[in-house]
């Protein structure tokens, strides 16, 4: 059902019911309603605000395989945001990193690629 996997992902994003509420414009216990599965033919519109929100595809609720999704969040990942949150640093300075982030990963992908083309001119 659409609601539990609505309630699966807001639970492994962080987030309470007020502030997927909130973010997404629909009152509170609406959204509890159709978590609980008591509203089971919430709108299209309704859906893609939860959806983006929660940073998903919105077929991703259309989809017969809601059970198969699955969102793996490393522990010490949610440890450090509920470290962030306890320091006061919100969601919006953490998206200042985005650049730092985006670097670290260019230089991930870059050594991956140098170890691989190492190991092609081992070969030959």
């Amino acid at each position: 059902m659409i609601g539990n996997t609505i309630f699966e992902i807001r639970k492994q994003k962080g987030l309470t019911l007020s502030e997927l509420a909130k973010r997404a414009k629909i009152s509170k216990s609406y959204l509890s309603n159709i978590e609980r599965n008591l509203n089971r033919n919430p709108s299209i519109e309704v859906v893609k605000r939860i959806a983006e929100v929660l940073d998903i595809e919105f077929d991703a609720f259309l989809s017969k395989k809601n059970k198969d999704i699955q969102l793996e969040i490393d522990q010490d990942l949610i440890d450090f945001v509920a470290e962030l949150k306890e320091t006061g640093i919100g969601k919006e300075q953490i998206k200042e990193f985005k650049t730092l982030i985006e670097f670290i990963k260019w230089k991930n992908l870059k050594s991956s690629e140098d170890i691989n083309r190492g190991t092609k001119n081992d070969a030959h």
